[in-house]
């Protein structure tokens, strides 16, 4: 199917309030949609169907899903298109940026006196849309972000998702597995060499380490990679990759997916600590930001499951961003701040021509 017909159907199916999803795997040429066909909200505990999953942050059992087997499946060619980037500047707000700060110190100070590593807090900010075009969202969304798992989703009782992420929650194939660990963040400059100061260097071991003692309860092989720079759009992070063969007949998708979720580049360490710190302390209800997406293939056959950040909820014409960062002692509240405003890009670069 042509690119042009596809999309035309799915802005279709969303004029009538239908739920569906779109994706592109990171550097791939194939636009994949599911197009439920009623309004059901569908949800799944074994992850052994074939389709497109939805988890929140708040993950427990439970992750939404939209099933294959209640869909129209379409499939055409990527065609990315050359799109402009803008010299952006998100305006600071004088009291959410107080209230950040503010957040930061508090999140240091439970660090320090709870004898955590690290905890990951966030923040949301609404900005209002002059004219919601959802033509303009596809072609900005799939072709800004190439090595990105780039996504739409929308379900009417929870408005239309969308977002460009390069964190693998978890890839599978059969007993095969890969994940990695991406923290610190800084801004992508070619022209200046990229330097990783103590803190991030500090973070992104928590991470890993993390990460790698989780997976050792499911796994037979594990392999972690050496550390290395990861450009993602705008930003940098470090990135460690990690493989290895999933424990035969003991681990599932499932299984693998609850010892990962939430990593602690998003939640923190150790895990059950810091998410209960954020739950109580960051006052909003993060819901998909952070949680995780992708296609699954059934029976624990295969998966591409991504963590959702870099993402955006857009209901009428207000898109509402979700941007965090890792604290640790070593933070400064100011930098974690201005990380923040960083990362606010990526997303406000999809939305540019409807500000």
């Amino acid at each position: 199917m042509e690119q042009k017909l596809l999309l035309e159907q799915i802005e279709n199916h969303y004029q009538q309030g239908l739920p569906f999803v779109i994706y592109s795997l990171p550097e791939s040429n194939k636009l994949v949609a599911l197009l439920q066909k009623d309004t059901q909200l569908h949800t799944t505990e074994t992850f052994t169907d074939t389709g497109v999953i939805m988890a929140p942050f708040d993950y427990e059992t439970v992750a939404h899903c939209i099933p294959e087997s209640e869909s129209i499946h379409l499939e055409s060619t990527l065609e990315i298109s050359p799109v402009a980037l803008f010299d952006l500047r998100c305006d600071e707000d004088p009291t959410e940026k107080e209230r950040y700060l503010k957040l930061v110190k508090e999140t240091m100070l439970a660090i320090q006196t709870k004898n955590a590593a690290k905890i990951v807090i966030s923040r949301m900010k609404d900005f209002k849309l002059k004219k919601f075009e959802f033509s303009m969202l596809m072609l900005r969304v799939f072709s800004l972000y190439p090595p990105a798992f780039r996504y739409i989703w929308f379900h009417p009782k929870h408005g239309l998702w969308c977002g460009a992420t390069p964190e693998v929650l978890v890839k599978t194939e059969k007993t095969s597995f890969s994940s990695m660990a991406l923290a610190g963040t800084q801004k992508f400059n070619e022209k200046t060499p990229v330097y990783w100061n103590d803190k991030e260097i500090e973070e992104h071991q928590y991470v890993t380490d993390a990460i790698t003692t989780s997976l050792q309860r499911v796994t037979d092989v594990l392999k972690i990679s050496k550390t290395y720079t990861h450009q993602a759009g705008t930003l940098a992070h470090l990135r460690t990759d990690i493989t290895g063969v999933l424990r035969s007949g003991k681990t599932t998708l499932k299984t693998i997916s609850a010892a990962l979720h939430p990593t602690p580049a998003v939640c923190g360490t150790p895990k059950k600590g810091a998410k209960k710190f954020i739950l109580e302390k960051e006052g909003y209800d993060r819901e998909f930001y952070t949680g995780f997406i992708g296609p699954i293939c059934g029976n624990d056959s295969c998966s591409s499951l991504y963590v959702n950040l870099r993402c955006m909820k857009i209901v009428g014409n207000t898109a509402t961003l979700y941007v965090g960062g890792g604290i640790t002692l070593g933070s400064i509240p100011l930098d974690e701040w201005e990380e923040t405003q960083n990362k606010l890009q990526t997303m406000l670069q999809v939305l540019q021509p409807m500000l």
